[in-house]
């Protein structure tokens, strides 16, 4: 089997580094969208019931672009794709602003995709971070990216707090104005990441993807970490518009938003040593585990508090559910083989988000909050019953 080069230890950490804090600025970009998106298309929506509309666009965006930019970076590089995405994020932030001074929906939808393209982009960092690095070293490399985004749970909060109210006939227009300007320093320091050399695979070196899904434990790895996501953004959908709903002012729902954001990556910096030691799908279900109590915390009341205690579990469940899922998954493929895998793991995680978001502005305009989080309870409950199921050894070999 073919072998990717391994990175000097300087060049690892310098990868990291740089991944690390491009995920802190590129993450700001659904911080930002997932704290308004739902706000503002009340305001300026058809239909109050669209309201969420705009956060789906914004997943159907991750899910429409994961596989051609995955196609990109298999054929001129993982730097190519990391360039488009940045530009789009730019884009985003350029054309949300002209949407809210344009009262325009179909505008703020349009600028939803691009952003969830960018978002896409922003996701792969995490599988950036393992190229050219030892075995024994992975799992450290993911979580410490994915730990960068704790800075993006800082900055997307205070992008919309500080920025929302100094156009006053527009409110947010300037903090699109503003996430523009960070996904233009993303781009920067996204210039500086060096790539192992690229694997040349002969013939017989990749596998076809349906000899790599029917690996034993490969469907119910990207199911769990499908549904980690997809019922953190089916509540943090909701969340807000909940909020206001509720009289809670859009100040101290930043504040949960900031809080569930910086639950969500702060536990990357230790996450990777858990795995390591307890293994990937153990920190799996646990993450499972806090997303039900997350839930359980939301249906016992309506208050500041249990919103905020809820997002903070949510986002720690999700940590831990999506970073073991997404370790494990690394294991199933060949060097030569990661874009293909990678992607399409991505790919099924987004296309099951685009479901959740959408159908929890409906339960939530139509039967309320608590409604949204019995349907999240179900899915968690199957994913977790799944990954109690023993499997035999993972078949591929895994360099």
């Amino acid at each position: 089997m073919n072998a990717e080069t391994v990175l000097s230890i300087r060049q690892q950490n310098n990868n990291i580094i740089r991944l690390a804090t491009a995920q802190a600025l590129a993450g700001a970009n659904a911080v930002v969208f997932f704290a308004t998106g739902a706000i503002v298309g009340s305001e300026i929506a058809p239909d109050t019931r669209l309201a969420t509309l705009p956060i789906t666009v914004f997943v159907l965006g991750m899910a429409a672009c994961i596989l051609p930019l995955g196609a990109l970076a298999r054929k001129h590089g993982r730097k190519a794709a990391f360039i488009t995405g940045t530009g789009t994020g730019i884009l985003t932030g350029l054309t949300a602003a002209l949407a809210v001074v344009m009262s325009s929906f179909l505008l703020f939808c349009l600028a939803a995709f691009m952003g969830g393209a960018y978002a896409a982009v922003a996701l792969s960092f995490r599988f950036a971070a393992t190229d050219g690095v030892s075995k024994e070293r992975r799992a450290r490399a993911l979580s410490l990216v994915m730990g960068g985004g704790v800075v993006a749970g800082v900055i997307g909060p205070t992008l919309v707090t500080s920025t929302m109210n100094l156009w006053p006939p527009h409110t947010f227009a300037i903090t699109f104005i503003a996430q523009s300007v960070v996904a233009a320093l993303s781009a920067l320091v996204l210039l500086g990441v060096k790539s192992p050399k690229p694997v040349v695979a002969n013939k017989a070196g990749g596998r076809s993807l349906r000899e790599i899904v029917r690996q034993p434990g490969f469907s119910r790895t990207v199911f769990s970490g499908a549904v980690a996501y997809m019922v953190m953004n089916f509540l943090m959908t909701a969340a807000p518009l909940s909020m206001h709903m509720h009289g809670i002012s859009q100040q101290a729902a930043n504040l949960g938003i900031q809080w569930h954001v910086i639950a969500m990556y702060g536990p990357g910096f230790f996450t990777g040593k858990l795995i390591n030691r307890f293994g990937a799908t153990p920190i799996a279900a646990v993450g499972l585990l806090i997303t039900g109590l997350s839930i359980m915390v939301g249906l016992a009341g309506t208050e500041i508090m249990h919103y905020w205690l809820s997002l903070i579990l949510l986002g720690l469940g999700w940590n831990f559910g999506f970073t073991g899922a997404s370790t494990q998954i690394v294991d199933y493929h060949r060097p030569e083989e990661k874009t293909q895998v990678q992607s399409l793991n991505d790919f099924i995680v987004f296309g099951v988000m685009i479901i959740g978001s959408f159908s929890s502005g409906v339960l939530l305009n139509i039967f309320g909050w608590h409604a949204v989080l019995w349907g999240a309870l179900v899915p968690v409950l199957v994913a977790f019953i799944a990954l109690l199921r023993p499997s035999r050894q993972i078949a591929s070999e895994p360099t």
